[in-house]
């Protein structure tokens, strides 16, 4: 088969790969019928995390189900299924606790910008569709497996509540989808703080109320002044730097959440300020599986079309392309179809 391995910072390529074979009884392989470059992935690609040898990417995906493992029952070869990009038995006690992407057994999925995917663990990891959908749903769905999913769980975790005030800090496609996370949940107001024409239009698209332009501390000032001096009841923060993971709590009033999904990169918070804020912080690898048959049956019944978060479609063997365009910020999330 074909997939996308990255050898250095910059250098992502389409090589020739082995095919994924069954490993293990909880296994199954998959044909990828949608993958795509996710906003995390451009880390390595800057050279902001490291690398070590070559070795392939993605973990977002959609497929059809090829071949199981004798202990796999849920799934089964023909279906179409939605995965997370952390895998889960699904039956351990974080797992049933609701936080699957800290399963006792799980893994971190990064070989999906391939012709094929092993999937371990699939019986909890995968979740089939009633039928194969229609393909109007399709990027709807991949936006379902990570961002879509990673949006939902920063409202989750910051506590978002009907008539309440949310900012979402990031216009990446996390961020964008947890716009439409905040206003599923009902939010009154969804304050998006974006400074890209064609996102800010998107995110308004999805329910954003206001956008903000500014930064940093002026950016906390203007949204001290959208909320009457107070700050906003929840806020997303979907970046991971140290500038937004500030500008978030900042921006949080007295007793207030923030759900933060950002992979954080040399952010330090200050106990002391934090002690003092009364706010509330949540985050971490969003637990996507808990999320799939909600997500999954709110895209088929078009109620959500996250998908729109795509704005680059390239053949899989373009991959390199679809890297450089969202690091020059040419695209919010490329789509790649096989």
């Amino acid at each position: 088969m074909r997939g996308a391995v990255i050898h250095a910072p910059g250098d992502v390529r389409f090589e020739q790969l082995d095919d994924p074979k069954i490993q293990q009884p909880t296994d199954a392989i998959i044909r990828t019928v949608l993958t795509c470059v996710c906003g995390s992935d451009l880390w390595p690609y800057r050279g902001l995390e490291p690398i070590g040898g070559p070795h392939p990417m993605g973990h977002e995906y959609v497929g059809i189900v090829e071949d199981v493992g004798s202990e796999v029952t849920a799934v089964k070869p023909g279906q179409f299924v939605v995965g997370s990009f952390a895998t889960s038995d699904n039956t351990c006690a974080n797992c049933r606790h609701g936080w699957q992407s800290s399963c006792l057994h799980r893994e971190f999925m990064s070989t999906c910008q391939a012709d094929y995917v092993r999937i371990p663990h699939a019986q909890g990891t995968l979740v089939a569709t009633a039928e194969h959908p229609d393909e109007e749903f399709l990027p709807s769905l991949l936006a379902v497996s990570d961002v879509m999913g990673t949006g939902w769980y920063a409202a989750l975790a910051a506590e978002v509540k009907p008539g309440a005030t949310a900012v979402v800090v990031g216009d990446g496609a996390v961020g964008l989808c947890g716009v439409i996370a905040a206003r599923e949940l009902g939010a009154e107001r969804i304050i998006a703080m974006s400074r890209h024409e064609s996102r800010q239009k998107l995110a308004t698209e999805f329910g954003a109320t206001d956008i903000v332009t500014e930064r940093g501390d002026d950016g906390v000032a203007r949204i001290k002044d959208l909320t009457d001096g107070i700050g906003a009841d929840s806020v997303l923060e979907c970046v991971g730097t140290a500038e937004s993971m500030q500008q978030a709590l900042h921006a949080t009033r007295p007793g207030g959440n923030v759900g933060f999904v950002g992979v954080p990169h040399d952010v330090q918070i200050a106990g002391e300020e934090l002690f003092f804020s009364h706010a509330g912080l949540r985050g971490g690898p969003a637990p996507v599986r808990r999320f799939l048959p909600d997500l999954i049956d709110r895209v088929l019944a078009g109620r959500i079309d996250p998908g729109k978060v795509f704005d680059l479609t390239l053949s899989l063997e373009q991959v390199a392309e679809g890297y450089r365009a969202m690091d020059e910020r040419r695209a919010i999330k490329t789509l790649l179809t096989p």
